[in-house]
């Protein structure tokens, strides 16, 4: 009877231990299987993003060698940041502000930043405007018609399309990374588990927070383009349109009457200037004359040497 004990004794010690060994190795197993997973994922994505971006780069030189529709939905595709910086002389800042401001909200744009200031009666300004880029090109041509003149115009563009398919492709993976962890979480028993996995879920929604930060930034930037208009006051300067025709033929007698103050001022500048150089030459010049001269002398008019007569 008491063998028959310790013989049951000794299976129920080695069923429990079985069991826990059974619940170990599920426990392992569910761990192993959720990070197995969330590689998987990771690497599903990455195959499919390589198999997108092929497919991209498939279409893109399909669309290279097309002609007509083809080639307009390639350009319209493109994710491209615009920037122009202007520098115009106006007759009215206050005018011109306003009417810059008018052309702006008339495209859809709205303006960023305006300053004015003066300085020995000369006033001068700055306005940042952004504009849909669809109408980038307008609303520069409309600002410089409105200007007495343009003194200088920089255009820009910076190509982001490889950014932005990036950024998107990373953005899907990690989506199918968070559906992943949150099915995890819904199966996990432990509060291990529970805690591994909310830590991560959380890593990775920082990541899809800042991914969709960036697309939407750029989405922005590619959207509207940014125009920086640099203005002067010049009253002097009138605009073309302003001008009849007294005014139109005294301008361009001022402008030949500057350009020949401009010659006789450059021929001034180079005789004081070359004064060092001229006395020399003319010195040179000087020598040589009177020895030539000195030599016509000590010559007859037919052109032989005149002898010397002995004194008497």
């Amino acid at each position: 009877m008491e063998g028959m004990r310790k013989v049951l004794s000794f299976l129920f010690v080695l069923l429990f231990l079985a069991g826990c060994s059974g619940m170990g190795q599920s426990e392992s197993k569910m761990s192993e299987s959720r990070d197995s997973a969330v590689e998987q994922a990771e690497g599903e994505m990455s195959v499919q993003d390589s198999d997108s971006s092929m497919k991209n780069e498939k279409a893109n030189d399909e669309g290279r060698t097309s002609e007509g529709a083809g080639m307009e939905t390639l350009a319209e595709e493109r994710k491209v940041i615009y920037t122009a910086e202007i520098h115009l002389e106006v007759k009215d800042i206050g005018k011109a502000q306003k009417e810059f401001e008018g052309k702006a909200s008339a495209y859809g744009g709205y303006i960023v930043e305006s300053n004015a200031n003066a300085h020995e009666n000369q006033r001068s300004g700055t306005m940042t405007f952004r504009v849909p880029q669809e109408h980038f090109s307008s609303f520069i041509s409309d600002a410089e018609n409105a200007a007495a003149r343009v003194a200088n115009r920089h255009v820009s563009g910076q190509d982001v399309t490889e950014e932005y398919v990036d950024l998107e492709a990373r953005l899907r993976s990690k989506k199918a990374v968070e559906g992943r962890l949150l099915k995890f979480m819904e199966d996990a028993e432990k509060t291990e588990d529970l805690l591994k996995i909310s830590s991560d879920l959380s890593a990775v929604q920082e990541q899809i927070e800042q991914l969709q930060g960036r697309i939407k930034y750029l989405q922005n930037q590619t959207s509207y383009s940014t125009v920086t208009i640099f203005m002067e006051e010049s009253p002097h300067v009138m605009a073309k349109s302003d001008l009849n025709l007294w005014q139109k033929i005294e301008k361009q007698f001022a402008v030949n009457i500057n350009v020949l103050l401009s010659i006789m001022s450059g021929l001034i500048v180079m005789l004081i200037g070359n004064l060092p150089i001229l006395f020399m030459l003319t010195f040179i010049l000087a020598l040589v004359w009177a020895a030539l001269r000195r030599r016509r002398k000590g010559r007859n008019p037919s052109g032989a040497p005149i002898e010397q007569q002995p004194p008497n």
